[in-house]
C-alpha cells in the first residue's frame, strides 16, 4: 500500500508539472537536436511542399509600393487569391490547369496597362492568359526552393501564434531574412519575414494539408488576352 502511494504521489507531481505548477524530471527536446540551421530548413521545406495544399496571407512592398496578398493553393498547383496594392489597385487571381485569369478594378488596370483606354474592356471581367512555366506566386516549388535556404544560423526558439518555433535567420547584404519553422507536428514554415531597404515582407503559412477547391469562371465572365491584343 505505501508504495502504491508513493507511486500517486509521482504521478501527481508529473501532472502538476505539466500545467506548470511545479517541476518534474522530464524535459522537452528539441526535435531538431543536433541538425544544423540549413537541415532545419531543408526539412520545413519538404514537408511544406509534400503537405500539397497551403494558404498564405502577408503584406509588404514592391518596388516601394504597400501590398497584402491572401490566397491558396490547392494540392494540384491550383490556387486562387487576392492582392491589394493600396492605390495601385486590387486584384483577383486564379490558375486552374494550364491558364491563369486575372479581375482587377480600374485602379489596377489603368496601373498595370499604363493608364491604356482598353481597361475599361476588362471591367468586371476575368482577363485569361497561359500559365507559362510554374504557377508565378502560386508555385509551391519556386516558394519552398531548398536550394536558396542556404548559410543559415539557428537564433532562440520563439512562437507564431501559440506555436512553438524554431528561428532560422539569413543575412545578405541590405537584406535579412528571418524562417519560422514548427516545432511541434509537422515542421512546417509558418512565417516568413524579410526586413531591409527594399521590399520588406511578411508572410503567414498556415492551412497545410486542408482541401482547397479551385473553379475556373464561366467563360461569360472570361476575356482573353490573346484575342484583346490582336484588336
Amino acid at each position: 500500500m505505501a508504495a502504491n502511494r508513493k507511486l500517486l504521489v509521482a504521478a501527481v507531481v508529473c501532472a502538476a508539472a505539466f500545467v506548470g505548477v511545479t517541476g518534474c524530471s522530464s524535459e522537452e527536446k528539441d526535435p531538431f537536436d543536433g541538425m544544423s540551421a540549413d537541415k532545419i530548413a531543408k526539412k520545413a521545406a519538404d514537408a511544406s511542399k509534400d503537405a500539397g495544399s497551403f494558404k498564405v496571407t502577408g503584406e509588404g512592398k514592391q518596388e516601394g509600393k504597400p501590398l497584402q496578398v491572401d490566397f491558396s493553393v490547392a494540392k494540384s498547383g491550383d490556387c486562387e487569391g487576392k492582392m491589394d496594392g493600396g492605390t495601385g489597385g486590387t486584384a483577383e487571381f486564379l490558375v486552374s490547369g494550364d491558364t491563369q485569369y486575372m479581375k482587377g478594378d480600374a485602379a489596377y488596370w489603368k496601373n498595370a496597362m499604363g493608364g491604356g483606354g482598353q481597361t475599361s474592356r476588362f471591367e468586371d471581367k476575368w482577363v485569361k492568359s497561359p500559365k507559362g512555366k510554374g504557377n508565378g506566386v502560386c508555385d509551391a516549388d519556386a516558394m519552398f526552393q531548398s536550394k536558396e535556404l542556404k548559410k543559415l544560423k539557428r537564433e532562440k526558439d520563439s512562437e507564431v501564434d501559440g506555436k512553438k518555433a524554431a528561428v532560422l535567420t539569413k543575412d545578405e547584404t541590405g537584406k535579412k531574412t528571418t524562417f519560422y519553422v514548427a516545432a511541434e507536428g509537422k515542421p512546417y514554415f509558418l512565417k516568413v519575414v524579410t526586413t531591409g531597404k527594399e521590399d520588406p515582407s511578411t508572410m503567414n503559412f498556415s492551412d497545410y494539408g486542408k482541401s482547397v477547391a479551385i473553379k475556373a469562371p464561366a467563360p461569360n465572365e472570361v476575356v482573353d488576352l490573346a484575342e484583346l491584343m490582336k484588336s
